[in-house]
């Protein structure tokens, strides 16, 4: 695998990163020289291989200087999300043991609110990229001292320390050991297959429409090791992003569902007037994608939309092209290595026939653990040593998954199981829902029941009429148990910025409404 320093020998001027809205660049040499730098002042600040740095940043161009430098100090650095609560920061950083922060202009309150729910000596290095806020060095004074050519120390290869979403609870971090530095190009089986099936080479122009802290982050990498070109949105706007793909001639992007319904929702002369013939690659994943939402994206887009399903515990990964999708619409597809498993849920050691829905479990992932959680980490396996991401399923004939719910979104409803998502997609259906929610609440008789809470388009009222006229739509559809008994309208679903829907804000919401009656 050829490294960073090697694509800057071989095509020095070649831009690496754009900023979407064309407020800066870096070249492979500026990347490379920029991310000796980094690696020599982290090892001149005592740091050990192996020890941990915090980064507290919008999407910002220095990010991946900082990521590279780190990688090359054999340090772990861990991405830290800006919606985060200082608190919330402080617990990550305390329980990584990271011995360094370095925080933006626009994130320094953040990370000093976080900064002074610690002790000084947990979190000895602290420094801003600009501007100034107490107990912070200034990042670009730091690096003065220190060569973009000089050569470093042979260290472990360091790597990203991801931390959940914390959808369900308090974050856990995901940490896989180090690399030596004689195979520190090597790359895992699913790795390498992840970069052929998607295609990423020298000519690939890669759109960023997330967080850089996200693990889609490690799509940016790939694009870079691959000799290629990223193009960096610092906040998702749907028309700017038609804009850089045209712009910039994009081949290759990455996509959450509310982003493509955001592109969708656009006026057509708007969509039409955009070229967007350069894509070649268009993947979408993190969370389900309604069926007439991505049929609607390969009419428009034609079957260059491809989707994964996966996490970023990497345990197994399936792969659906565009092709293949509308032959069997609703699938995320098959493993691109090892093999699916469908469990039992009550014995995950026991496999189900095609066509049940039970835990979805992976053999042939990559190994890892939760960082000081070892429970976490046994449940994730079962005794064959099999992973699971915690999502209910089922397989075809030919051995295509399809995903019901994540286990802690099942309801159960008089000792009978109900999937949310097959009562949400009939519930899509109706031509004035936006999108919605199924989850379940306390029910005296059935221990719980089914609640709808939906999003409705742009100008459609929220009626009782309309209540009744949906649930009457599941009425139609489904057996009695599984409709909704209840409907409630909402501005917007909450999500993260990912796009994953926060099913437990809706049940804390319930319950918190249901304990004080108006």
């Amino acid at each position: 695998m050829p490294a960073l320093h090697d694509w800057a020998q071989a095509q020095p001027d070649k831009v690496a990163i754009h900023m979407a809205d064309g407020s800066g660049q870096l070249t492979y040499r500026e990347l490379d020289e920029r991310a000796n730098r980094v690696a020599q002042w982290l090892i001149s600040l005592g740091l050990q291989p192996g020890a941990t740095v915090g980064l507290l940043l919008e999407n910002h161009l220095h990010t991946f200087e900082l990521w590279w430098g780190a990688r090359r100090a054999g340090l772990y650095y861990v991405p830290l999300s800006t919606h985060l609560k200082g608190s919330e920061i402080a617990y990550v950083l305390r329980d990584c043991q990271a011995s360094a922060l370095i925080a933006s202009g626009a994130t320094a309150s953040l990370a000093v609110e976080a900064f002074e729910t610690l002790r000084p000596d947990e979190l000895p290095h602290r420094y801003l990229l600009e501007g100034e806020a107490s107990g912070f060095a200034s990042y670009l004074a730091a690096l003065e001292p220190f060569s973009g050519t000089a050569t470093l120390p042979e260290r472990a290869m360091g790597r990203e320390f991801m931390y959940s979403s914390g959808t369900t609870g308090f974050p856990k971090g995901i940490r896989r050991a180090l690399a030596p530095f004689d195979r520190r190009r090597d790359l895992p089986l699913l790795e390498q297959r992840l970069r052929a099936i998607f295609r990423f080479d020298a000519q690939a122009i890669y759109l960023s429409t997330s967080p850089l802290y996200h693990a889609l982050g490690r799509f940016n990498i790939r694009t870079i090791e691959c000799g290629g070109t990223c193009v960096i949105m610092g906040k998702f706007d749907a028309l700017l992003a038609l804009q850089a793909i045209e712009r910039y001639r994009v081949t290759h992007s990455h996509w959450v569902p509310t982003m493509l319904v955001r592109l969708l929702a656009l006026p057509a002369e708007v969509r039409q007037g955009h070229d967007v013939s350069s894509m070649q690659c268009a993947i979408h994943a993190t969370a389900p994608c309604a069926v007439h939402v991505k049929r609607a994206m390969i009419e428009w887009w034609g079957p260059v939309i491809e989707e994964y399903y996966g996490g970023s515990e990497n345990v197994g990964v399936t792969h659906i092209d565009g092709n293949e999708w509308l032959a069997h619409p609703g699938s995320v597809g098959r493993p691109i290595c090892g093999t699916v498993h469908i469990v039992s849920e009550e014995n995950p050691d026991i496999e189900i026939p095609a066509g049940e829905i039970g835990m979805v479990y992976f053999d042939g992932g990559v190994a890892f653990e939760y960082h000081n959680d070892q429970g976490k980490t046994r449940q994730a396996f079962n005794s064959r040593g099999w992973g699971t991401y915690g999502d209910l399923g089922s397989l075809d004939a030919e051995g295509f998954l399809y995903l019901s719910d994540r286990r802690t979104d099942l309801i159960i409803s008089g000792g009978v199981n109900i999937y949310p998502r097959e009562v949400e997609n009939v519930l899509d259906t109706h031509p004035s829902v936006a999108e919605s929610a199924v989850i379940g609440v306390p029910n005296e008789e059935y221990g719980q029941e089914v609640k709808a809470v939906v999003q409705l388009k742009a100008g459609v009222p929220e009626t009782s009429e309309l209540a009744e006229a949906l649930m009457a739509l599941c009425r139609e559809k489904l057996s009695r148990l599984k409709c909704p008994r209840s409907v409630d309208f909402t501005q917007e679903l909450p999500r993260n910025e990912n796009g994953k829907l926060l099913k437990r804000v809706l049940r804390e919401a319930h319950l918190k409404a249901a304990s004080n009656p108006v």
